[in-house]
């Protein structure tokens, strides 16, 4: 089955300082990590559609075995445990899916297996798993890099049915060797480099298989990377510093409002079809899209950090999408009306993949000293524009509503 979704994806991030593993390990041996707070009813009050929970598991086997009594007391019937009848050797629909909570994990064995122990007490039951790299026979030019083992409960591993963690090694190996049911998480900098020396060969991977981007650990601050770039080939899972408002959240919140907001998007078909050849940085056929925004006025624009109704107003209007299609175009300033400025201009973009293009509005007030500073913004996605006049809403650094501040537009394009 081929990977047809993009799939909403947050990372929380937190990175201190280093931490005496061991110790803390025992420690929380000791501790009731029930999530008893949890009503199942909340996880899906925003969408039916299926919840990845990804675990950062560095627990011993008895804590592991705590952790899956306590996803099971907690989540019951909605926590899936078994493959579903129908899809036994293929990933499901979220259709498929609905009300149910999926564990992303490491596994140990298969599915038929796994079906095999349900019902069977697998307490004190654990193997082995390793990770790391092993030094390939020859010449020692390098110090060895130490292989470590991972001891997996066989209670917790049993709840990993459609999403178990697999190490990424390169694109022949998972060709060659990677189960339909396991998913890779691939590092930015690696997955960039993937995407400019092998586009072709990682679309076809994000085909067959679920594909995870994480921020690089360099990233301290909690800062972002734009997500942009790995939705252009087809990576499911982007994962972003929640907690970090800014550019990358925006087009993260302005991505997932199209199906209804159901944090689950229907790839394009040049990503899901295997006969297709497209590279996002190398567009040679399509059928390109005439944009015509025309900003007449901002209604009650937010005020400025000296609260005065008399900023300098203007509109950024940028295009995120393939490297080609990416630009922006800003309006005049208005001098000191923030309050309704008018601006009655007009501005055309030729979008060449409309598909995965962003439209991003963002309003500032001119400042010629310390720069322009931020007053909203709000992204969406260009299929998801309406014809005619329309208003958009205004949204803060941090994704809160500005209501009633707005702008009033007129949007047209052709094919």
């Amino acid at each position: 089955m081929e990977m047809r979704w993009f799939l909403s994806k947050i990372q929380d991030d937190f990175r201190g300082g280093k931490i005496n593993l061991e110790k803390t390990q025992r420690l929380l041996e000791k501790l009731d990590i029930r999530c008893s707070y949890i009503h199942v009813k909340q996880i899906f009050k925003t969408s039916d559609y299926p919840v990845v929970l990804s675990l950062e598991n560095h627990c011993s086997t008895a804590q592991q075995e705590v952790m899956a009594d306590n996803l099971q007391a907690t989540f019951g019937e909605s926590l899936l445990s078994d493959m579903l009848d129908d899809f036994p050797d293929t990933l499901p629909s979220p259709e498929a899916l609905k009300f149910k909570i999926l564990v992303k994990n490491k596994k140990i064995g298969t599915l038929k297996e796994t079906r095999e122990r349900k019902g069977s007490d697998k307490r004190g039951d654990n193997q082995d798993k390793e990770t790391g790299v092993k030094k390939l026979p020859g010449v020692m030019l390098f110090k060895k890099k130490k292989t470590r083992k991972l001891k997996i409960a066989l209670a917790l591993s049993d709840l990993v049915i459609y999403t178990k963690a697999e190490k990424f090694k390169s694109f022949q190996h998972s060709r060659l060797y990677q189960q339909f049911n396991e998913n890779n998480s691939i590092g930015e900098t690696q997955a960039r480099k993937l995407s400019k020396l092998r586009v072709h060969e990682f679309i076809f991977h994000t085909r067959k298989f679920i594909t995870r981007i994480y921020p690089k650990a360099t990233r301290a601050d909690s800062s972002n990377f734009n997500p942009q770039e790995f939705w252009n080939i087809g990576c499911q899972m982007v994962a972003l510093n929640f907690q970090t408002p800014g550019l990358p959240m925006d087009l993260q919140n302005g991505k997932f409002l199209d199906n209804g907001g159901s944090g689950y998007i229907l790839k394009p078909h040049f990503l899901r079809e295997s006969k297709s050849y497209f590279n996002p940085s190398n567009i040679k056929e399509g059928m390109p899209i005439t944009l015509t925004i025309r900003l007449i006025s901002g209604i009650q624009l937010p005020l400025t950090h000296s609260s005065s109704n008399k900023g300098d107003s203007l509109v950024i209007i940028e295009v995120f999408g393939v490297p080609n299609d990416q630009m922006k175009q800003q309006t005049r300033v208005i001098k000191k009306n923030a309050f309704s400025p008018r601006w009655n201009e007009t501005f055309t973009f030729i979008i060449h993949v409309p598909e995965l293009a962003l439209i991003r509005f963002v309003v500032e007030s001119q400042g010629l000293i310390a720069g322009n500073e931020f007053l909203g913004q709000y992204t969406l996605p260009l299929l998801c524009m309406n014809k005619g006049y329309r208003r958009v809403p205004l949204f803060s650094r941090m994704g809160e509503s500005l209501e009633p501040a707005s702008l009033f537009v007129y949007v047209w394009y052709v094919r």
